[in-house]
């Protein structure tokens, strides 16, 4: 099965969010998620139109964090729901049924939640620590996602579920493992000494 390799935007001192998410595209990423927590509405409108003319180029899935008000003026694909965003329920009934949404989970119940609520997919994590995101919840490790997804296949729940949250391109085989269905990177092609290079080491785990 391919898996699902997303790249989630993030600023750093060598890299802006369009040029990030530039690299990820060019690199043969072909999901990617603008977040840009702290921006006002017209500075994402700004960026997640260039982003969106990318997406076309390179025919690549466009997914915003957290604005539902803003998927239909950027024509995303879909937007992404943490915890403490619009509940994924809400977002469904104000977009409608052929717009993706995923939510953020950290505990087998949260899947079971976001998928009772019509969620396409799910970000879970974090894997380990991570700086791009602020108030984190616990770390899992492989065993947290060995014991969720097992619960979920238990349950008979079929929704993709994304491993997230400070992984590495070694971490991917064992992650693999533990039945997810993709990982979703950002520190670790924006901090390499090669970004191209890290991206391609990381997609020949598919």
């Amino acid at each position: 099965m391919r898996r699902m390799i997303q790249f989630i935007s993030h600023f750093t001192e060598q890299y802006s969010y369009l040029e990030g998410i530039r690299l990820a595209i060019e690199g043969g990423i072909r999901w990617v998620q603008l977040r840009m927590k702290d921006a006002s509405d017209a500075e994402f409108l700004c960026i997640g139109k260039e982003v969106r003319k990318l997406c076309d180029e390179h025919r690549t899935t466009f997914i915003i964090d957290d604005r539902v008000e803003l998927v239909h003026e950027l024509n995303a694909d879909g937007v992404h729901l943490g915890k403490n965003d619009m509940p994924i329920a809400e977002a469904r009934r104000i977009l409608g049924n052929d717009v993706i949404i995923g939510g953020t989970a950290n505990t087998f119940e949260d899947i079971e939640m976001h998928y009772r609520a019509s969620a396409n997919y799910i970000g879970c994590g974090p894997f380990r620590f991570t700086t791009t995101k602020e108030k984190l919840s616990p770390t899992l490790g492989l065993e947290g996602y060995h014991d969720i997804m097992q619960r979920v296949r238990k349950a008979g729940i079929d929704i993709p579920v994304v491993a997230i949250g400070g992984i590495t391109a070694n971490d991917i085989p064992a992650l693999m493992q533990t039945g997810i269905a993709g990982i979703a990177l950002s520190g670790a092609i924006l901090r390499a000494d090669n970004p191209k290079e890290e991206i391609k080491r990381i997609m020949s785990y598919e």
